[in-house]
């Protein structure tokens, strides 16, 4: 990403008006689409991100574009993920939601939330087979409002051509 260029802007109820990707299935050939999506927009935009495309806790793709990328990326995948799936939304938006509350991520007090592995952090954005979680579109490499809009992207470009 270009020093000129403005960092996407996000708030929660932006965020909030977005509806989630629900399809009435989802299959490995559509994480496997969604994920080659998300590499291709990554090239055209010639950003350092790496994309992981998890269905049903199993990785179905795993992309990692641009010089920067690497084995670094992997527990910020993994956590970024873990937490859209714990939460059932976008990790940004569970992020500006506590920082709107004045709170940490860090200081929930959930035996449930591994503060350890899980990063509240842009990049991840659930997805939804008949209402029901099934896995997960997940960036890493870039300032995260970078990696949600591409994650956001990605699954703007994929409803697009589920729905044609």
């Amino acid at each position: 990403m270009s020093e000129s260029t403005p960092l996407p802007e996000y708030t929660v109820a932006g965020l909030e008006a977005v509806p989630s990707l629900d399809l009435p299935a989802f299959s490995r050939a559509d994480a496997y689409e969604l994920g080659t999506i998300a590499a291709g927009l990554i090239r055209e935009r010639g950003l350092n991100l790496a994309v992981d495309v998890v269905l049903d806790d199993d990785l179905v793709f795993r992309a990692k574009v641009g010089p920067k990328t690497g084995p670094g990326n992997d527990p910020w995948l993994a956590g970024k993920a873990a937490v859209a799936r714990y939460f059932g939304v976008p990790s940004l938006l569970v992020r500006l939601r506590h920082e709107a509350a004045g709170t940490r991520f860090e200081d929930i007090n959930d035996p449930n939330i591994d503060h350890a592995t899980m990063k509240a952090h842009g990049g991840s954005i659930p997805i939804f087979a008949d209402g029901v979680p099934v896995g997960t579109i997940t960036t890493s490499g870039e300032v995260d409002v970078v990696d949600h809009q591409l994650a956001a992207d990605a699954v703007a470009v994929f409803r697009e051509r589920f729905a044609s």
